[in-house]
């Protein structure tokens, strides 16, 4: 059985056959441990390609623009991107310093992750960045997504 399963019901008809299914994959999973099921609307959700869009425009900002007077890595300006958007948890480290604990992009639903990709584009353009093909195809989406 692979790590996760996912189906759709999309009329009260199919309730009775999906809940059938369900419970014969948790049957077939617990040989191997507990197992999770959840219920959600698929259309709060975003799939891994439209996670993906997300790196053109970080990509972009890589390349063109520094931080502190120095170039940073995509998965740096990922982090401090996100934590301009959403603002993040600083604790004590264990062992000095301070840790940020910054939001998961992988868990953010359409809505607040269309919001994040208008802050990226507004911060980037504001300083001048000159956003690439792809990266521009990514704004467009997300901003008549969240329209």
């Amino acid at each position: 059985m692979s790590r996760e399963w996912t189906t759709t019901i999309q009329a009260p008809d199919g309730i009775y056959a999906a809940l059938a299914q369900v419970g014969d994959m948790a049957h077939r999973g617990l040989s191997k441990g507990p197992v999770e099921v959840a219920l959600r609307r698929p259309d709060d959700q975003r799939s891994k390609d439209q996670n993906d869009k997300l790196h053109p425009m970080i990509r972009d900002i890589a390349r063109q623009c520094e931080h502190c007077g120095q170039k940073w890595s995509e998965e740096h300006w990922k982090r401090l991107l996100t934590a301009l958007y959403q603002q993040q948890e600083v604790i004590p480290g264990l062992d000095g310093g301070f840790v940020a604990i910054p939001m998961s992009t992988s868990r953010m639903k359409k809505k607040p992750f269309s919001d994040l990709v208008e802050t990226i584009y507004a911060w980037g353009s504001e300083r001048g960045v000159q956003w690439s093909e792809p990266a521009l195809k990514v704004y467009e989406q997300y901003r008549e997504a969240a329209a």
